[in-house]
């Protein structure tokens, strides 16, 4: 539904005053009641930026007539029954109107299964509706309602601030500017760039820090985001299996047109009807052409989202299922995924290694009153304090970000005014100039600094997260600022530690067997690193730091990338890097990532993992998202990604040989027969039968082979597949030919029927050989494709003696013409198997 232009009045809303917009909106700063969002809904449509359903659903059935060759065919049938060839014409018509109905059949009803996958990872907002909170789906947001915002929550739409406690977002996506944003409530010019709205929140952005309540103005495409949506919202890279359809697609049109262009020629100079041999020439086309090919991958791919989705694997983008099977490195941090994502305080430590209860306190006022996101660290040292604030309240706070990588709360009480720092230890010895001992006393920082890195050392070797503490007086007429963390006084430790779960060896084994290597990007130091990659078997692990990345060239990251394990002390932006080499280097990527920072990482993968307890901007960037956070589970769904992959090759090779070798034996045949070896409206029947078994490919069975590894598309290899077995298809076409022609003296009608049904049963039956790489009687198709095959074959023979027969102009075959078709196709099935053993053990060799 297109929305209507907002009111002139609220245009530049970061101008108004609050009553003033509150006014223009008809709403108020204690949100919408339902039944008014209801209607907003409807006046302003869905807050996104798809077209809706019923819009998706005529241009799905439109594209099933996308084809220029399907567009020719009904043309040239109009044409024929302008001629007076009213009934072919029409039976023409009614083919290509089935075989287009079920391509969108099939299609639609996997977009559906999709959808409601969907729904169970859909961004979420906090909305204010009837007085009270209540999370609903992003896209339900309308102009006026009242939006409650936290640390990694997405902006659902152009919005003003109503309320703001040390908010902080990220407007990357519009400024470019690197650094987290600080909001604050008030009015600016409403001439103001974009970058100088501080009062005002845009869609497409997310909260870094801080808490909000902010009034929706805008939704959908009245959006900065949706004005500029072209260029913000880019298409997805290609995947490696999307560029191979294309190509595949290249290389067939370049066969058909050269097909079309000879077969009609030679037609025309042996002087045949014009219009029946240009219909010929196109139904040969239409033939060739895998027309169900874009149904059966949206089929096989949305099978392929269902059967993951039972391994709580949910699949946000279609087209990375491939990927996913073809993943041949994952990286992953190790939190929840190898250990078990408990952080645990092991202990609270003053400068000399002994326990220190003033460091566990002052921790705690830390990680207690921050009011940005809340990470397990935060947790665990909260957890492990029992104590209260004495009065103390939060005076101003100076939210982590991942450049300084520490996070200062200023907090006082009637008695003290105290500023403290935790971070990463060498950013929280950066800033300080003294440290304070176990008696109390403050000494100098040179004279324990050596001591308090040695410190660092060791308890890093032990396997613990080691953060410092800090703090500086402060006072009550100044908030504390960036620039004031300095000349600190360092107080002590906090270590921390996340065992490995106790399956870690074996999920990483299992990886390693599925072909797919476990590198972990952390921001732990290589000490701790290191002790963990002992503890889950890997020995002599290759560890590369943040900083030695820092110092790399690019040419010396992507050669040293692909050779390491470990990559430790990890900035945020270099998790992008680091996977940028990795995919230069040949790879297929995945990484698995759920913070605030991890969204980069996630779009530069070839497939981005996230898990549904993410932050909302990680699992809006991620393509995967996995129900539970566990390797083990990631497993399951990249077995299920292969079954996908392998069950759409199947259809590619199937089509592909079958099609090509009977269009190869008609093109033959209508070059010495009197007559037309099939008429357009047969050939088109031939097609839609053969493909009816084919539609239940995503059903059928996978071979052990076709999942213990990464597979790639081979574009030469189809080819070579297409040609060894779609010229075998032509010899037993051509021995049939043999039969009709001079054993049983056929006139014109009885070669077409006789041809015909060869043609559809060897055609269903060798897709039971070529399924698989294995002997048939190894490999059982499975039951949908064994009855779909079976049912074909049953309507084929019995159609000769069926009135419709007369209507795609068949006749009944005499009895003896069934003899010699067993033994033609049971040659071919042998042939095929021998054929197929060969290929894939010359395959081998080669490889």
């Amino acid at each position: 539904m297109q929305q209507p232009s907002p009111s002139p009045s609220i245009e530049n809303f970061w101008g108004l005053g609050k009553e003033d917009v509150l006014k223009s909106l008809s709403c108020t700063d204690k949100g919408l009641s339902n039944a008014a969002a209801g209607n907003r809904l409807k006046q302003y449509g869905f807050n996104t930026f798809k077209a809706g359903s019923k819009s998706s659903s005529v241009i799905l059935f439109l594209s099933q007539f996308k084809s220029p060759i399907t567009l020719l065919l009904i043309a040239a049938a109009l044409l024929s029954m302008g001629l007076g060839d009213f009934t072919d014409a029409v039976i023409i018509l009614i083919i290509i109107l089935i075989s287009s109905i079920l391509g969108f059949w099939q299609e639609r009803g996997a977009a559906n299964a999709v959808n409601e996958l969907l729904k169970m990872v859909q961004i979420r907002c906090h909305l204010v509706r009837d007085g009270k909170g209540t999370e609903l789906p992003v896209e339900n947001a309308v102009p006026g309602d009242v939006v409650i915002l936290s640390a990694g929550d997405v902006i659902p739409g152009d919005s003003l601030l109503l309320d703001s406690k040390e908010l902080f977002v990220d407007e990357a996506a519009f400024t470019g500017e690197t650094y987290p944003v600080e909001k604050n409530v008030g009015v600016v010019s409403a001439d103001a760039t974009l970058a100088k709205r501080s009062n005002s929140l845009f869609m497409g952005s997310h909260v870094i820090s801080g808490k909000a309540t902010a009034l929706i103005i805008k939704t959908g495409r009245q959006t900065e985001f949706g004005k500029i949506s072209d260029q913000l919202r880019a298409k997805a890279p290609e995947t490696d299996f999307e560029k191979g359809i294309r190509h595949f697609g290249y290389m067939l049109m370049e066969i058909t047109l050269v097909l079309v262009i000879i077969i009609f020629a030679i037609n025309i100079l042996l002087h045949k009807p014009a219009l029946d041999s240009f219909l010929f020439s196109l139904a040969l086309a239409v033939g060739l052409t895998p027309q169900l090919l874009p149904a059966i991958i949206t089929v096989n791919l949305s099978a392929g989202a269902r059967a993951m989705a039972k391994q709580q694997v949910i699949v946000k983008r279609l087209s990375s299922i491939e990927n996913f099977g073809s993943m041949n490195i994952l990286c992953s941090d190790k939190t929840g995924t190898i250990t078990e994502g408990k952080v645990t305080l092991k202990d609270a430590l003053d400068i000399e290694a002994n326990h220190s209860d003033k460091t566990l306190r002052f921790a705690w006022l830390n990680a207690s009153m921050q009011q940005g996101f809340h990470n397990p660290i935060d947790e665990a040292i909260c957890l492990n304090h029992k104590g209260n604030a004495n009065g103390f309240s939060v005076q101003c706070e100076i939210p982590y970000d991942f450049i300084r990588k520490r996070l200062t709360i200023q907090v006082r009480n009637e008695k003290e005014n105290l500023a403290i720092t935790k971070g990463a230890l060498n950013s929280i010895v950066d800033v300080c100039d003294k440290a304070e001992t176990a008696s109390g006393q403050v000494i100098p920082m040179d004279d324990k600094r050596a001591a308090i890195n040695d410190q660092y050392h060791k308890l890093s070797a032990a396997g613990f997260r080691v953060l410092g503490i800090a703090y500086k007086n402060g006072n009550n007429e100044k908030d504390f600022t960036r620039d004031d963390e300095k000349e600190m006084t360092f107080l002590g430790f906090i270590t921390l530690f996340d065992p490995p779960k106790k399956d870690a060896l074996q999920t990483i084994a299992s990886l390693r067997n599925l072909g797919v290597q476990l590198k972990l990007i952390t921001g732990d130091n290589a000490l701790a690193a290191d002790s963990l990659a002992k503890q889950i078997g890997i020995e002599d692990a290759v560890i590369l730091s943040g900083k030695q990345i820092h110092e790399m060239s690019d040419g010396a990251l992507m050669n040293q990338a692909s050779r390491t394990d470990i990559f430790a002390e990890v900035e945020p932006n270099q998790k992008e890097r680091i996977i940028m080499f990795l995919k230069k280097s040949g790879n297929v990527v995945g990484f698995m990532g759920d913070g605030i920072n991890d969204a980069p990482a996630l779009h530069t993968a070839d497939v981005g993992i996230s898990v549904d307890t993410a932050v909302d901007v990680a699992k809006e960037a991620a393509d995967i998202v996995l129900l539970n956070q566990d390797l083990n589970v990631l497993s399951a769904g990249i077995v299920a990604g292969r079954k996908t992959f392998a069950n759409t090759m199947k259809y590619i090779f199937m089509a592909t040989s079958a099609n090509f070798g009977n269009m190869f034996s008609m093109a033959g045949a209508s070059l010495f027969l009197p007559f037309l070896p099939l008429l357009p409206k047969q050939i088109l029947l031939i097609n839609l039968l053969t493909d009816f078994p084919e539609m239940t490919i995503a059903t059928d069975r996978v071979d052990e082979i076709s999942v213990s590894k990464p597979h790639r598309w081979d574009i030469r290899f189809i080819q070579r597949f297409m040609i060894v077995f779609g010229l075998l298809s032509s010899v037993y076409d051509y021995l049939t030919f043999g039969v009709l022609l001079f054993f049983m003296k056929s006139g014109e009608k009885v070669f077409q029927t006789g041809w015909f049904v060869e043609s559809v049963i060897s055609a269903t039956l060798i897709v039971l050989i070529v399924r698989t790489r294995l002997p048939f009687f190894k490999s059982l198709p499975g039951k949908y494709l064994s009855i779909a095959t079976s049912l074909i074959i049953l309507f084929v023979l019995i159609l000769p003696f069926t009135p419709l027969a007369s209507l795609f102009g068949f006749v009944s075959l005499p009895l003896s013409f069934y003899g010699w078709m067993l033994l033609i196709v049971a040659a071919y099935i042998i042939s095929a198997e021998i054929a197929k053993r060969w290929f894939y053990k010359r395959l081998q060799n080669q490889a």
